[in-house]
């Protein structure tokens, strides 16, 4: 078995040789991400041998832990579709995690197989139009009641990413126990994708983000995930390794940004020298440089953390929250200076970091805004100072 080291290095060259090309071709033309396309990226990336890092080992995954992941998704996150070609992107990344925790034996064939192989997409059914739930899981309206001995989930639900064409859908519902998780198969007739969302970002996978609606979507007590009334419980299994890939993936588009904006300003003159040696441009490229060296360390910090405590620890809980929050404020950081570096070559599509920028945005918001992560955060650092009685 190759290191992580090593399945990163394999990873960089299949995502240059490989992907990139790909790449180009969907933002310049346009290409739509097709679930042909994915397919085909990822037959390519099983015969490089760097399929499936977050699957485990008996469905054709790397099954690496979550250090070994920071390198490898590193290096996928180089191109904007890297992550899709590896079977590593949202939202079926977060859904192995939380199969893996939930999961029956009898779903585990039925679902999870057929995922973590990439055989099928998957979908969560969890933020809802006002007033239901976004950041606060409280707000939830979706409800599951029982009726014989199935169940019936009506509500509506919008970016739900990956939907259209998925193979199944998690919805998240409301019942007389608590929030609790139903996997709904591809075809019930209770379950309407009503549009696909116009959104900034249209390289994030094939499906979309879709509005959904749920009436009377009929299941049986068998398509119940883990325990009914535990949903929110079984949702955190998800997040924190949700949070952290999605840094490690858009941590590497950074990395290509930097070194995509630090090699053209070399090249290009500007009042007799090269911008390069211009100090406000130093400056610039200095403050990426940084700004990758602390999100590379928290990511990787972070990872060992869920590796040594479990996914579902405090500890983890709250590194992730802090590596979400830096990672993807780091990442705006460094791509936006970049454009800049490129000056009005940024905003053509013809040299990528411009759109690198406009999808990357939604990192700042999905799984989990800044805003709501350091309330998250503060109110850990004060529960531990109010236990601690001390002051000063």
């Amino acid at each position: 078995m190759a290191t992580a080291p090593e399945l990163a290095a394999r990873t960089a060259r299949f995502v240059r040789e490989t992907v990139i090309p790909v790449e180009r071709e969907i933002i310049v033309d346009r290409r739509p991400v097709t679930d042909e396309l994915r397919l085909d990226l990822n037959a390519a990336a099983r015969r490089a041998g760097v399929f499936g890092p977050l699957s485990p080992v008996e469905y054709g995954g790397l099954g690496l832990d979550f250090r070994g992941q920071a390198h490898v998704l590193g290096a996928a996150g180089e191109s904007l579709v890297g992550p899709l070609a590896l079977h590593c992107w949202a939202p079926d990344d977060g859904n192995i995690h939380l199969l893996e925790a939930a999961c029956t034996a009898e779903q585990r064939e039925r679902y999870l197989a057929p995922l973590a192989s990439g055989a099928v997409r998957s979908a969560i059914a969890m933020t809802e139009p006002a007033p239901g739930t976004g950041s606060d899981p409280g707000m939830l309206r979706t409800t599951a009641t029982r009726v014989g001995g199935d169940w019936s989930i009506s509500g509506a639900k919008h970016l739900t990413t990956g939907a259209d064409g998925a193979g199944f859908t998690i919805a998240v519902a409301r019942t007389d126990l608590g929030p609790t998780m139903f996997l709904v198969d591809a075809g019930n007739p209770g379950m309407r994708v009503v549009r696909r969302m116009p959104t900034l970002d249209f390289t994030s996978a094939p499906g979309g983000h879709c509005e959904v609606v749920f009436d009377d979507c009929r299941v049986p007590d068998d398509a119940v995930l883990g325990e009914v009334g535990m949903g929110l419980e079984y949702a955190s299994a998800r997040l924190a390794p949700s949070r952290l890939t999605f840094c490690m993936n858009w941590l590497g588009l950074a990395n290509r940004a930097h070194a995509l904006s630090a090699a053209h300003i070399t090249q290009r003159h500007s009042f007799g020298v090269p911008i390069a040696e211009h100090g406000l441009a130093q400056g610039l490229v200095a403050d990426n440089e940084i700004d990758i060296a602390a999100a590379r360390a928290l990511v990787h910090a972070t990872a060992a953390t869920l590796d040594e405590q479990g996914a579902t620890s405090s500890a983890a809980r709250h590194g992730a929250s802090i590596t979400k929050t830096f990672v993807s404020e780091a990442v705006w950081r460094v791509l936006d200076r970049s454009v800049q570096l490129f000056g009005g070559l940024g905003v053509c599509e013809d040299y990528l970091v411009g759109r690198f920028l406009v999808e990357a945005r939604a990192f700042r918001i999905y799984e989990g805004p800044s805003e709501v992560l350091r309330m998250s955060v503060a109110r850990r650092v004060l529960r531990r100072a109010a236990g601690t009685g001390r002051a000063g």
